[in-house]
């Protein structure tokens, strides 16, 4: 870690201090847990489940987890002793720690162009992996031979550009993968979780984000955007350019900045 990042880390967790409570957001695949081609194998990173189920006994942080997966698949997954908030499908469905959860609802018109590509690809998936959500068709060519995956990509851009004409769709790119998807992005249920803490103007509660992927800088920005004390990290093995403030490398760095967390709400 370079010395700017390891002073930006301390008079971030300086805050905590004087801070009641804190809001922790984390991505989930890349961040708290490595890729995996089977994404129901994808368990936490050694270490990772233990610490926050620390800091959640500790009850002065507000736990979320913003992923682009279905909401209901991180619990098993994660494995905490508490139910975790989860904001699924890069926001757009909230999954709340009682079992209930909220969809966003999408115009007929996005409903229909998405209904007709899902038909199109469970047919043929141009030997990429097709996953359908309830808000968003995405392909995948992780793990896929560069030659087939260059193919695969050119096949689904060729068919997810003109959709994304449509109102309300967007193409949204991911590392060896593209989705085409409506609704609320990540910055948006970041910012959502960010106006919920806010009791009142003087409130200057500690807040982070991590994540990984190229889908987490809306979140970085809407992190870096905040009033109060502030920080947005990115979790991965190689940097790249990003929003985000400082780079922890997981899977070690990953638990040293959780630590540090854990550390300052017992101190706080």
């Amino acid at each position: 870690m370079t010395q700017e990042a390891e002073e930006i880390l301390d008079q971030f967790f300086s805050h905590f201090a004087a801070a009641s409570r804190a809001l922790l957001v984390l991505d989930y695949d890349g961040t708290l847990a490595p890729f995996r081609i089977d994404r129901f194998t994808a368990r936490p990173w050694a270490g990772v489940r233990e610490i926050l189920n620390l800091i959640q006994n500790e009850k002065r942080t507000r736990l979320a987890i913003v992923t682009g997966r279905p909401p209901r698949e991180i619990q098993p997954l994660l494995d905490l002793a508490e139910p975790v908030e989860v904001w699924g499908l890069h926001g757009a469905e909230r999954l709340y720690p009682d079992g209930h959860s909220d969809l966003e609802q999408q115009q007929p018109a996005v409903r229909d162009k998405l209904n007709e590509l899902t038909g199109l690809l469970n047919r043929d998936a141009f030997g990429g992996l097709f996953e359908p959500k309830p808000n968003a068709v995405v392909m995948h060519w992780r793990g896929i031979a560069p030659q087939n995956a260059r193919e695969v990509e050119a096949r689904t851009r060729a068919l997810f550009e003109p959709a994304a004409q449509v109102e309300g769709l967007r193409l949204l790119e991911f590392e060896r993968g593209l989705e085409l998807r409506a609704g609320r992005d990540k910055g948006g249920a970041v910012s959502s979780l960010l106006d919920e803490m806010k009791v009142s103007a003087a409130d200057k509660s500690p807040a982070a984000y991590l994540g990984d992927d190229l889908t987490d800088e809306a979140a970085f920005k809407a992190m870096n955007a905040a009033e109060g004390p502030h920080l947005s990290a990115l979790v991965r093995r190689r940097l790249r350019e990003t929003e985000a403030k400082v780079w922890l490398k997981p899977p070690g760095e990953l638990c040293a900045f959780l630590n540090r967390w854990l550390a300052a709400t017992r101190l706080a």
